[in-house]
């Protein structure tokens, strides 16, 4: 892992600490979930938003100030508001993928669940994604929640990541895999 990435985690993983305890004392769980599937949505889908957490030509005010808006927007519980915008007066705003993340992973352990990070070269269907879950629950003995992406480089296949887990039965991984055996030979 590289040095900055270490860093990122590290902040993230403070901040989504503080986030879940209060949220847990408060009995705001529920909004957190729900603050979380919003601002991935945003991350997802606006590169204003992408721009806005990770470019340092935005001063802390712009940022604060645009937090502000965005958390007002999209109707965000206070904790979560005032998270933000700390971390916007903090320049810490370019580690809220990673706090989704670990905030998401926080609140799953805590109800024994477990996500699995899935890759798959198209769209799963309800009953892939069921099936998988199914699988992936009588293996690791949790509530498997399933957060999917699509990447069409995969060519075919699936790669899955359960906690420090990975399988990766892509037709990509495959083809380099046997690239590489055949450099061996010649």
């Amino acid at each position: 892992m590289s040095e900055t990435a270490s860093i990122s985690t590290g902040i993230a993983q403070r901040y989504a600490s503080a986030v879940y305890d209060l949220a847990k004392d408060g009995d705001k769980v529920k909004d957190i979930e729900s603050d979380l599937d919003a601002l991935s949505d945003a991350l997802n889908d606006s590169e204003d938003f992408r721009d806005l957490i990770s470019s340092p030509v935005y001063t802390r005010a712009q940022q604060g100030q645009a937090i502000e808006a965005i958390a007002k927007k999209m109707s965000l519980s206070g904790i979560m508001a005032n998270t933000l915008a700390l971390m916007a007066t903090k320049r810490r705003l370019f580690v809220l993928p990673q706090l989704i993340k670990t905030l998401r992973a926080r609140i799953a352990d805590d109800k024994g669940e477990v996500v699995a990070d899935v890759i798959s070269a198209k769209a799963l269907t309800k009953t892939q994604s069921d099936k998988l879950a199914k699988s992936l629950t009588a293996n690791t003995g949790k509530t498997v929640t399933l957060q999917t992406t699509v990447d069409e480089s995969l060519i075919g296949g699936l790669i899955v990541k359960v906690g420090s887990k990975m399988i990766d039965t892509s037709i990509r991984s495959k083809l380099n895999s046997l690239q590489n055996v055949m450099k061996e030979v010649g």
